[in-house]
């Protein structure tokens, strides 16, 4: 066992779950990202040109609509067809993102702070689908919440959040998973729904840093700054390599970000797991044994 080895298995209170995610990723920085890099990083890649492409053709859309220029069809073909790819990459790089998190940190907790890259990966491409069965899911379950109103929407966030870290560690399909979620969550919605709270706060600020730059490069080429708003000038920020890599670079942090979250929905889902099944506990009971024996 490694001498900064992180258990998830145990009960743990709000500020313990902040405190150990991020030393989660201070521990295993590199080997996490280097394992995160190599699976996500082709789908990565793709949503990276997918938008650069979509901003580049956008100013073009809108210079057609604006001067009435030709080509239209064409145009709109395209942009439609970048703004498709960009889409479905965005989903391809959550969904892989998500499962290469938790199935790290499953080979991480069975290995005792040693992971083993091979596992990982086939697990991840091996329950693909099951993440988009279960994504959407939960995407329509939550979307139809706070259409219907903003308290149900808010109310189904918190278990099903935690229905991905069900699928991984029970090893559940994604219906049950969704199910056992709310199981999971229930009598403990208020400490959840805190700690997710928290830690949203967290994430949200640090994006807003990341997005910071690229607002206001985009303002100063608008000259709203100087007060000299021209409509051309606004068109064409959109082709401005310097913008396109702004925005690269704050999607980018953003995704990246969005892995805090996951990691603390980890230590959520097993503080609640322990308080119901005791399975970490029983666990270090076994282990004792074990011990003893020898």
């Amino acid at each position: 066992m490694k001498t900064d080895y992180i258990e998830f298995k145990k009960q743990r209170e709000l500020g313990d779950i902040l405190s150990d995610t991020f030393a989660f990723l201070r521990a295993e920085f590199k080997p996490f990202f280097t394992t995160y890099f190599k699976i996500v990083g082709p789908f990565l890649l793709v949503m990276i040109l997918a938008l650069a492409a979509y901003l580049y053709f956008v100013g073009n859309i809108a210079n057609i609509m604006m001067f009435n220029s030709g080509n239209e069809a064409a145009n709109l073909a395209t942009i439609f067809i970048i703004g498709l790819v960009y889409i479905l990459s965005i989903m391809a790089v959550y969904t892989m993102s998500q499962s290469t998190v938790l199935h790290y940190i499953k080979s991480y907790s069975n290995g005792k702070g040693t992971t083993d890259f091979d596992t990982v990966q086939k697990e991840v491409y091996g329950s693909f689908w099951n993440f988009i069965g279960l994504g959407i899911m939960v995407g329509l379950s939550v979307m139809v919440g706070f259409i219907c109103c903003i308290i149900p929407g808010i109310y189904l966030y918190v278990p099903l959040a935690l229905s991905f870290s069900v699928l991984v560690f029970n090893r559940m399909g994604a219906s049950d998973a969704y199910s056992y979620s709310f199981t999971l969550v229930k009598d403990e919605w208020w400490m959840t729904f805190a700690t997710f709270f928290v830690i949203g706060i967290i994430v949200a600020i640090a994006s807003y840093a990341f997005a910071l730059p690229t607002a206001i490069y985009q303002w100063m080429k608008m000259g709203i700054f100087s007060g000299e708003m021209d409509a051309e000038n606004m068109l064409d920020i959109f082709k401005d390599p310097i913008y396109i890599l702004l925005n690269i670079v704050g999607t980018i942090g953003q995704f990246l970000l969005n892995l805090i979250s996951v990691i603390a929905g980890v230590f959520i889902y097993f503080n609640l797991n322990e308080k119901k099944n005791f399975t970490g506990t029983y666990e270090q009971i076994e282990n004792l044994g074990k011990t003893s024996d020898n």
